[in-house]
């Protein structure tokens, strides 16, 4: 099992779209800065067939040091939780891929595909 770098998914992501590594790199980091203020927003997220980021609130318990057995407060916080999607669910699980449904925010004429791309090397 290998890990998967931000460096590498620009790479990947730059060779399938046609785009600059430059520019690629850019909406990657875009992307995921707004995924970062919108949960720090308290918002939650929801990419179809993906998955659902959102915040749940944890709250203030007791705990106990393990080496020390000392009682310790642990506060309450917030904390982000991942809900996996039934598209990635059946892939990780080796099954075959089920259809993909559409996105209710695709404008564009074109049938989505499972690489997000309209056919033209562009995501619109």
């Amino acid at each position: 099992m290998a890990t998967i770098t931000k460096k590498e998914l620009v790479n990947r992501i730059a060779a399938k779209t046609g785009q600059t590594k430059v520019v690629t790199k850019q909406v990657i980091q875009m992307f995921l800065d707004e995924i970062i203020d919108e949960l720090g927003q308290g918002n939650r997220l929801e990419f179809r067939e993906f998955g659902v980021f959102e915040i749940k609130e944890r709250s203030a318990r007791k705990a106990q040091n393990p080496r020390t057995l000392e009682k310790v407060d642990v506060p309450a916080k917030r904390v982000v939780k991942f809900k996996v999607g039934r598209l990635m669910k059946a892939h990780v699980a080796g099954e075959e891929l089920p259809p993909r449904e559409p996105d209710d925010d695709d404008d564009d004429d074109q049938p989505p595909t499972r690489s997000g791309l309209n056919g033209t090397g562009s995501p619109h």
